[in-house]
């Protein structure tokens, strides 16, 4: 089998490499980190080193591709495009778990997780990097632009769109024919019963516009909401 690593070793990590082990398609090399020490394990895999030691790692091993197994999608999209940059000949591959469902003609470029019983139906697209969670639901003819993700738990209607970078939090329900806009997130618990635009943070049910989001903001809330939302987290 190819090897591949994975860059990560955190939870969301775990739940990537447990996926990797039953695809049964791609020996995992090892894992690349930027924070943890050169030589712990993350089950009994060894952290290698850290993005800088990427192109001799797959130079001297003969690395076929990587997985950027980060949750956060600001984070992951800087990775990503890290990862290009100083490895332009690596592979993302795809991290399916075999009780995910994918209905006809649905579309899926690289680097994406799909987790155990998550659902995507016909025609959906999904974008590079994206994640769909545990027991999520995608509708038919959805559209999910690179770098979003959909949280465990979401049930999302037909002909959804999602934009870049955006997220649908745990548990949220989207009706169908929705579009939400880029670097937008969704809360969880949500229900969305209309389109939402850029860079906002949304919640409640019905969902309404919170606040506005910058781009780079990792948080869904600020110090101060997350002391008053914490039924919402």
């Amino acid at each position: 089998m190819k090897k591949v690593v994975v860059f990560g070793a955190s939870g969301h990590a775990k739940v990537v490499i447990d996926i990797i082990e039953k695809q049964n398609q791609y020996e995992i090399f090892g894992l690349v980190d930027s924070f943890k020490p050169k030589k712990s394990l993350l089950f009994e895999y060894a952290i290698l080193g850290n993005e800088d030691d990427l192109p001799a790692l797959v130079k001297e091993h003969n690395i076929y591709g990587i997985i950027v197994a980060i949750g956060d999608n600001c984070t992951r999209k800087i990775i990503v495009h890290k990862v290009q940059e100083i490895c332009p000949t690596l592979q993302f591959i795809n991290a399916i778990h075999p009780t995910a469902v994918l209905g006809k003609n649905v579309a899926l470029g690289n680097g994406i997780v799909v987790m155990p019983g998550a659902i995507i139906n016909s025609d959906a697209v999904i974008g590079d990097s994206c994640i769909v969670n545990t027991n999520a639901s995608v509708g038919h003819e959805a559209n999910l632009k690179d770098f979003s993700s959909i949280s465990p738990g979401v049930k999302i209607g037909g002909n959804f769109n999602l934009g870049f970078c955006s997220v649908i939090s745990i548990g949220a329900t989207v009706i169908e024919n929705i579009t939400i806009g880029d670097n937008t997130i969704i809360g969880a618990g949500a229900v969305v019963t209309k389109n939402f635009p850029n860079c906002i943070v949304a919640y409640g049910s019905p969902a309404k516009i919170i606040r506005p989001r910058a781009k780079s903001d990792r948080y869904l809330f600020s110090s101060k909401e997350r002391s008053k939302n914490r039924s919402i987290l």
